[in-house]
C-alpha cells in the first residue's frame, strides 16, 4: 500500500516535471505478491537519462526520505529495456 500511495500522490506528479511518461502500472494478482510493475515510455536510450534528474530532484529526495522513515518500501528494483517486435500492436 505504501508504494502505491507514493506513486499515486508523489512520484507520478514529479515525473511530469521531467517529462517521464508512465504507460501503465500493474499489481500482481497471481504469482509473487507485493510486486508493482510499471512501464515507462522512452523515445530512445538517451531520453532515459531523465530518470537521473528525477532521482536527484530535491522534492523527490524529501518524499523518499519521509516515506521510508519506518523502513524501506522497495526491496528490489529490476530495470529492463525492451524493444517492440515488428508485429507488436504497441510500437
Amino acid at each position: 500500500k505504501d508504494i502505491n500511495d507514493r506513486f499515486a500522490n508523489h512520484t507520478t506528479r514529479i515525473w511530469k516535471k521531467y517529462d517521464i511518461r508512465p504507460v501503465a502500472f500493474w499489481e500482481t494478482v497471481v504469482g509473487t505478491s507485493n510486486t508493482l510493475t510499471y512501464l515507462l515510455a522512452w523515445e530512445n536510450l538517451t531520453e532515459r537519462e531523465k530518470g537521473n534528474a528525477f532521482a536527484s530532484d530535491d522534492e523527490w529526495q524529501k518524499i523518499s526520505a519521509e516515506t521510508t522513515k519506518n523502513g524501506p518500501i522497495v526491496l528490489k528494483v529490476t530495470n529492463t529495456i525492451m524493444r517492440p517486435t515488428t508485429y507488436s500492436p504497441m510500437q
